[in-house]
């Protein structure tokens, strides 16, 4: 009996332990999450103990959620001017922007990927242009097959998609025809299994079911958006995305 009521003190010390553990509570995109914050998460948890939870939203939403005190911090894959562009774009308010703060966690690249048969191997930023807009609906006009080209759009990244917007197309619109994804591991799937398809997305996006194509570079910033400084909490997880777990990024 004495036993018992050793080990179940010991529980309930351990659930109190648990129940007061600090945590950071951050959302965003698949960029940044799958990008920046996923990789580090086990390795900066076991190093300090403040766990983080990662809400996966879209920049322009987790931004909303951490304007309604919802999150510790939301992130982007644009500069944050583009990112209140986008909120307005979406009719999201922002009270007060200068209350806000954003730090750069790291510069994610931006990939052009097709179906791995596809014999297409390299396109110039004015093809890629004529491709996403509408403008060339045939593959046999950049050297492919004679097929119709399929756009694979995730429509529940705009930070991504606002920067390979500006950077890609000197911010034309997409064509209106595309082939709806949602994450972008849906993207990569989709594209995996649509022999005329094209897409972009970040690094976590690759693998050996599709195939990278040789375009010109196309990077953009990821950062954490606070309201005012980041915490001591929060800052502890800057410095660490910026020390040792740089080395976890998959930007």
């Amino acid at each position: 009996m004495k036993k018992m009521i050793v080990a179940l003190a010991a529980l309930c010390l351990v659930q109190a332990g648990v129940a007061g553990a600090e945590e950071i509570k951050v959302g965003g995109g698949g960029a940044p999450l799958d990008g920046a914050l996923r990789p580090v998460k086990p390795y900066f948890e076991k190093a300090t103990g403040i766990a983080i939870n990662l809400n996966f939203s879209s920049a322009t939403l987790s931004f909303k959620q951490l304007i309604a005190g919802e999150l510790d911090a939301a992130t982007a894959g644009v500069a944050y001017p583009d990112l209140l562009t986008a909120m307005k774009n979406e009719k999201l308010e922002v009270p007060d922007p200068s209350a806000y703060q954003a730090t750069m966690l790291g510069v994610s690249k931006i990939f052009t990927v097709v179906h791995k048969e596809n014999p297409v191997g390299k396109l110039s930023k004015e093809q890629l242009q004529g491709i996403f807009t509408g403008k060339i609906v045939n593959w046999k006009e950049v050297g492919g097959s004679d097929a119709p080209i399929i756009v694979v759009l995730s429509k529940i990244n705009p930070a991504t998609n606002a920067a390979y917007r500006k950077l890609a197309l000197n911010d034309q619109p997409f064509l209106a025809d595309v082939l709806d994804a949602g994450r972008f591991e849906d993207v990569r799937d989709k594209v995996a299994s649509t022999p005329e398809s094209i897409a972009f997305g970040p690094t976590s996006m690759l693998d050996t079911s599709v195939k990278t194509v040789e375009t010109p570079e196309f990077s953009r910033p990821v950062n954490l958006i606070t309201k005012g400084k980041p915490s001591a909490k929060l800052q502890k997880l800057i410095d660490y995305i910026k020390g040792e777990g740089n080395k976890y990024l998959k930007l």
